[in-house]
């Protein structure tokens, strides 16, 4: 862990180091996607199945890239009973939560008795993401493809990464099958965001990429923004937690621990208090914790890169921090949590008091753990069903209200000097020629 006090002389130095943008923005490993999403635009399958021996170890031929319904029947007889369970009441949640956030059309009338307003359509062809490699995770498929399919999108497809036999977790595939995916993949990486994003001779190209994933497949995402539709910038999982002296020390140490064992060393955590004492407590709490979880290798490579306990003066000092930091998970421990939450404003998600831990927003909560990471929470906001709809406008003029409008749009025109557009609203006003009618 990284030690910083107010009290230290480099203390604004530091600061500043630790709320630095992450790997998300690291230029040599854009570089690097920026080069595997050329290659698949270049030599689509053939440039998909490369990459893939060499980051996965799988050997694949074009036709072996889709999970087939033989594979999907298997995961599911494999599907044990608590799993089952489990899948069914994280669902329950989702799903009631996603119905909540849809967005619904409307109509009204405008200033000069116009007819306005929005329609919302599901994206026609979604791609979606999951993260594989040393966690899969089973959650993910929840958390992404339950949203697309309760926005009524009819083409969900799902990509995630192989293991070196070129086979997926059975869990995972068990989930993303009864999740609503239309079609799954086993590619992964910049190589799978690409192939989502252009097409391949095997996968046809999406409207909107979803999904978190690692450096280099937050990196094509923002490469491909605009070629395709991308939800947000979710990569390497991060906590914050912003505690006072009323805090148990125990949970804290674990909530920190449990968001580094992802496993990719990017991960990042911080500890923000104004309490020396439990800076101290928490820290003798992760020693004693650390050595009993199966992760600890992980853990401590993420805590040693990016593992950060700071001591503010006062909470007001720490509310500050946090919202610079723009965390992925802002946890607060304090007294009256709800109304410190009021204050923060980049967070992706927030956990308020001692008995919600992140790992609930992750599993069972009903919000979507797809998050903005690496400072992006100051611009954008969680994954939401409503993200896989598509917005559109309707306006319809009769002809009184034409009239009313004519002077107004006569003189934007004018100033603007486009006679074309006042004369194509002025034309309607003078009715109808002969031929017309």
């Amino acid at each position: 862990m990284n030690i910083i006090g107010h009290q230290d002389a480099d203390y604004s130095d530091r600061l500043r180091e630790l709320a630095l943008p992450s790997s998300l923005f690291d230029p040599k490993i854009e570089q690097r996607a920026r080069e595997i999403i050329e290659a698949v635009g270049a030599a689509g399958d053939e440039a998909v199945a490369r990459f893939t021996e060499r980051f996965d170890g799988a050997r694949l031929s074009p036709d072996q890239f889709a999970i087939t319904k033989a594979e999907l029947v298997g995961a599911s007889l494999k599907a044990d009973v608590t799993l089952r369970k489990a899948v069914a009441l994280a669902t329950k949640n989702i799903e009631s939560f996603s119905r909540k956030s849809l967005r619904k059309k409307w109509f009204g009338k405008n200033a000069q008795g116009a007819r306005v307003g929005e329609k919302f359509d599901p994206f026609q062809r979604v791609g979606i993401y999951i993260p594989g490699g040393t966690a899969p995770l089973v959650s993910t498929a929840l958390m992404t493809v339950l949203l697309a399919k309760a926005a009524g999108c009819p083409e969900i497809v799902v990509c995630t990464p192989p293991d070196k036999n070129g086979a997926i977790n059975q869990a995972l595939l068990f989930a993303v099958n009864i999740s609503g995916a239309t079609e799954i993949y086993r590619i992964g990486g910049a190589q799978a965001i690409a192939a989502l994003a252009l097409g391949t001779e095997t996968i046809r190209p999406v409207r909107k990429i979803f999904g978190p994933g690692n450096a280099y497949v937050v990196a094509a995402k923002r490469l491909l923004f605009g070629r395709v539709a991308i939800d947000l910038l979710p990569g390497p999982s991060e906590v914050l937690v912003l505690a006072d002296e009323t805090a148990e020390p125990r949970f804290i140490a674990a909530d920190l621990l449990a968001q580094a064992e992802h496993g990719s060393g990017h991960e990042r955590v911080w500890f923000i208090s104004p309490s020396a004492r439990l800076l101290k407590a928490v820290e003798k709490e992760i020693k004693k914790q650390l050595p009993k979880l199966s992760r600890n290798a992980f853990i401590e490579t993420a805590l040693r890169n990016n593992g950060w306990f700071v001591h503010v003066k006062n909470l007001d000092d720490g509310i500050d921090l946090t919202n610079q930091i723009a965390p992925e998970h802002c946890e607060i421990m304090t007294r009256k949590p709800a109304r410190i939450s009021k204050k923060i404003f980049t967070a992706g998600a927030i956990f308020l008091g001692p008995y919600s831990p992140t790992v609930l927003g992750d599993y069972v909560a009903g919000p979507s753990h797809t998050l903005p990471t690496g400072g992006a929470g100051a611009s954008f906001a969680g994954l939401t069903v409503d993200q896989f709809q598509r917005r559109t406008s309707v306006v319809r003029y009769d002809k009184p209200a034409l009239k009313k409008a004519l002077a107004s749009v006569r003189k934007f025109a004018e100033v603007e000097g486009l006679d074309a557009h006042a004369r194509s609203a002025a034309t309607r006003v003078r009715g109808r020629s002969k031929r017309s009618r």
